[in-house]
């Protein structure tokens, strides 16, 4: 059931740029965050009233939560919503898949057991060079176009540091808790939904126009892409643990190069895969997929029998 939920995420999110793109054709930035944010709130609060589950009642559970959809809802989609007006989409697909690395760095702060080791380093380290790889430094000054997109491409850096962070704080909230993916992510996107709508009369302000095309992408960004895709992400953060959970943004590029060269016509600079393919290596590198050994298989039942140092290991007659 998780390797489901995992795979859906992974298509759910790497169209969320396809959607978002299309969505800023009809809507300023800022609307299209709001507007994402309030459909996926308000989807889940009919998951739970339809599924009779209740509201959290600790205070503590809400300031948790508020505290994970600043750093996971509010800052990262008005982040990439801005960042998308001179992004590609799929190189916006592709930046994402940073997330995992971001995640470590938060998971070695905001939890003191979770330290990071050499390889690890190593690993983020790689993760920077894919990183500038990815910017192409070299046609910033000689590309209007490139040079354009620097300050969205440093949004998007902002972007998933913010998801490392609030999926490290996530898993902190999510293990100690007694209530299931759904409560949260619906009390955590309603709490998100209520920050962006309290500063949209300031900052979500410019002309609107809607056709079909773009009221069906902000249906399916905000319903399917922000709504379930965050209750099924926090299920993930329960059973697998912030680091392995951030690993489904490996898959994310994958579609969202995808549909922004099939759907959009967008052009792919050389740099932007190979970029893609180091942070993807460092990312193995510091979550220990390269060098990890394969577990020793525990001896048989029968074979600690016949050791003749079982029953002085066991301690039993």
């Amino acid at each position: 059931m998780n390797a489901l939920l995992y795979a859906l995420v992974a298509l759910t999110w790497g169209s969320s740029f396809l959607f978002a793109k299309i969505g800023l054709d009809g809507l300023a930035p800022q609307q299209v965050a709001t507007v994402r944010t309030v459909l996926g709130a308000v989807t889940l609060v009919v998951v739970l009233l339809a599924t009779r589950r209740r509201w959290p009642r600790e205070p503590r559970t809400w300031a948790h939560l508020a505290v994970v959809a600043v750093f996971l809802n509010a800052v990262p989609s008005s982040l990439m919503a801005w960042a998308e007006q001179t992004v590609p989409s799929g190189l916006a697909s592709i930046y994402n898949a940073t997330t995992p690395i971001m995640t470590l760095a938060a998971l070695a702060v905001l939890v003191p057991s979770e330290r990071l080791r050499g390889r690890q380093v190593l690993g983020i380290v790689l993760g920077i060079v894919g990183v500038l790889v990815l910017v192409g430094p070299w046609d910033v000054l000689t590309d209007p176009e490139v040079l354009a997109s620097v300050p969205g491409q440093v949004a998007l850096l902002g972007m998933t540091a913010s998801y490392g962070i609030g999926l490290a704080y996530l898993r902190r909230v999510a293990v100690a808790s007694a209530y299931d993916p759904v409560t949260l992510a619906t009390v955590q996107l309603t709490l998100a939904s209520g920050m962006l709508l309290l500063v949209a009369p300031v900052i979500a302000t410019g002309p609107v126009r809607l056709d079909g095309r773009i009221v069906a992408a902000m249906v399916a960004l905000g319903c399917v892409g922000t709504g379930l895709a965050y209750a099924w992400n926090t299920r993930l953060v329960q059973a697998w643990g912030a680091g392995r959970a951030s690993t489904v943004t490996y898959l994310t590029p994958v579609v969202g190069v995808a549909l922004g060269v099939l759907v959009l016509g967008e052009r792919v600079r050389w740099n932007e895969p190979v970029g893609g393919l180091v942070v993807l290596l460092g990312i193995a590198l510091a979550s220990g997929v390269l060098l990890r050994r394969p577990t020793p298989r525990p001896p048989r039942r029968t074979e600690r029998l016949l050791h003749p140092d079982h029953h002085a290991r066991s301690g039993r007659p």
